[in-house]
């Protein structure tokens, strides 16, 4: 059993672009799942809280700076990224809109549960994902207002409310129950990630059925703009690690908090308060960050196999 969660596990690109595909030609499947979402994120951050030790939470009070450097990264990188990337691809106002519009948008919580399959700093990961979630109601608007010149209302409440009962709570009962029964959880072995690795491919196919209008409207020129950002998003996100002496696993943390935006926030105020077209690239990038992330798992392992 353990081996075949193992397999399962690692095979997480492959769930995702085969279930992907059924969601986008078979949406009815998924979208039934729109009032329970949230169950899918909660449930893998039940399943991280199961694995995550005491010192983990522990490195993360006694390094808060960390935590304010890798926000300050969250919300400088991803909109000058945007800006950068309209100007290098040419991209129409409302696309550019758009992509602004994801680059100023906090780190998704889907973030959390690729840093725990990639042996990141899980807890530091979900640090950074609080904090700018905490501040995007007051960082989002003014970033796309500064940038595009618009205003656009973040609820605060809803947002903070949605971080306390699908992030903090869960992770709160997982960990709860590691301390308490801890020669329990131990023996649950891959379980707890494979929990984490369904949640990811429901939340994923979820994602492209509710998106399907929006998705249909891509063309190769959005699709490489998105890819561009979410690759130099990532990148630089690992590179800026350097500039406080971080070491490779919070490096590591960084590039995927960074590289993966909460773009499905920017579809929705994308809808709000533009239209259908600048939705798009939000659409896209929902969907491709955590592809494009998913395959940094392996990445991750080839590469630390070789050191």
């Amino acid at each position: 059993m353990k081996k075949f969660l193992n397999v399962f596990n690692r095979l997480i690109v492959l769930w995702v672009i085969i279930f992907g595909i059924i969601a986008f030609y078979h949406p009815e499947i998924f979208v039934v799942f729109k009032n329970s979402i949230n169950i899918f994120f909660s449930l893998a951050m039940f399943g991280i809280g199961l694995v995550l030790k005491e010192d983990d939470y522990l490195n993360i009070l006694k390094n808060p700076g960390h935590v304010l450097f890798g926000t300050l990264c969250q919300f400088t990188i991803m909109p000058a990224l945007a800006i950068i990337t309209s100007n290098i691809f040419n991209l129409p106002l409302n696309w550019k809109i758009g992509l602004i519009l994801t680059g100023a948008a906090p780190g998704a919580m889907t973030s959390n549960v690729i840093s725990y399959l990639s042996k990141a700093d899980t807890a530091y990961s979900i640090s950074l994902t609080t904090l700018s979630t905490l501040l995007c109601p007051i960082l989002t608007p003014f970033i796309t207002f500064l940038l595009v010149h618009t205003h656009v209302p973040v609820n605060f409440l809803s947002m903070f409310l949605t971080i306390i009962f699908v992030v903090v709570i869960p992770l709160l009962i997982g960990f709860i129950l590691r301390k308490t029964i801890s020669e329990y959880i131990d023996k649950l072995g891959e379980i707890p990630s494979t929990i984490s690795v369904i949640a990811i491919v429901f939340i994923t196919s979820y994602v492209i059925a509710a998106n399907k209008q929006n998705l249909s409207y891509a063309t190769l020129i959005i699709i490489l703009a998105v890819a561009f950002h979410n690759a130099m998003g990532m990148l630089l996100g690992y590179l800026s690690g350097y500039l406080i002496n971080l070491n490779h696993i919070k490096r590591k943390t960084l590039s995927i908090e960074i590289g993966m935006q909460n773009a499905g926030l920017g579809v929705i105020l994308a809808l709000k308060h533009f239209g259908e077209e600048v939705a798009v690239p939000a659409a896209i990038f929902t969907v491709w960050c955590i592809l494009t992330a998913s395959l940094l798992v392996y990445f991750w392992k080839i590469v630390e196999k070789r050191i």
